[in-house]
């Protein structure tokens, strides 16, 4: 596991993920509406297929899509919880995004994933404890089998990328 600070519309890697939201249609800031506007149109009919076929996609679930005109092959689309207080399962939630997401990822044959902070943003989730949740749930799906793929938290803001950097002591 890596951390850089960045604009993941620009990092190159087998996939991308997208802290998208339940309808899957892009969102107007944050990294979902970044990705949708970099990633043009191709991004979107995919998503809208997705709808088609099985209505959006729920909290702490994930799905992938084509990356369009992004320097990725895939990206995956995770709903992350809004923080409520840590009352309703946004933990549990929120590290269901990374497994999901990283499952995603490993079916569809990537060797790279690059993660956005999700739910840091809009959703209000407090910064330090999601980059507790995102570290402990990627180094657990990687501590069990033979998991071989390279994980990079891109973090868009400083106060995010040191978090996470004291979290993995690098």
């Amino acid at each position: 596991m890596e951390v850089v600070q960045g604009d993941i519309t620009k990092f190159v890697a087998d996939a991308i993920v997208n802290a998208a939201n339940t309808s899957l249609l892009g969102g107007g800031g944050g990294v979902d509406g970044a990705i949708h506007r970099a990633g043009g149109p191709e991004i979107l009919n995919a998503c809208r297929d997705i709808v088609a076929r099985q209505g959006g996609c729920k909290t702490g679930e994930a799905v992938i899509t084509t990356a369009g005109r992004l320097p990725a092959k895939f990206v995956i689309h995770t709903v992350g919880p809004v923080w409520n207080g840590g009352h309703r399962n946004e933990a549990s939630k929120l590290a269901s995004c990374y497994r999901k997401s990283l499952e995603l990822a490993l079916e569809n044959g990537c060797k790279s994933v690059a993660f956005p902070n999700i739910s840091t943003g809009i959703y209000g989730y407090p910064k330090a404890e999601a980059a507790k949740i995102s570290v402990d749930a990627v180094r657990e799906f990687l501590s069990t089998g033979e998991r071989e793929i390279s994980v990079t938290f891109v973090c868009f803001d400083k106060e995010n990328e040191m978090l996470l950097k004291a979290l993995l002591k690098v």
